[in-house]
């Protein structure tokens, strides 16, 4: 299992910094252990090709493929199923159960 982490400064303005700002802010404040890529766009023309696929594969519980604040999160399998997809305020815990499940153990 891997937790894999894309800044986005597109709610807020919360992520303006630099990559080495934001992946250094993460790792002080949060103490980050897991793989921080570069800042990229989530909606719009300028979504990330990931982006454009997760939101494709797993719209919001209301139909919408837009993602409507940081910490959204997907549950995405080895062969690169997206499995599920979180509200921002889904914490890690509330995620567990899914991963079990999906890494076989459930």
């Amino acid at each position: 299992m891997n937790v894999l982490a894309f800044p986005c400064n597109q709610f807020g303005k919360q992520e303006p910094g630099t990559n080495a700002e934001i992946h250094e802010f993460a790792k002080r404040k949060y103490d980050v252990n897991f793989p921080m890529f570069a800042k990229v766009e989530v909606n719009g023309d300028g979504a990330a090709p990931l982006y454009q696929y997760l939101r494709e594969q797993a719209p919001a519980s209301d139909g919408s493929t837009v993602i409507s604040w940081n910490f959204a999160k997907f549950l995405v399998d080895a062969e690169g199923n997206v499995v599920k997809r979180y509200g921002p305020k889904t914490t890690p815990e509330e995620i567990e159960a899914d991963l079990d499940e999906a890494l076989g153990g459930g």
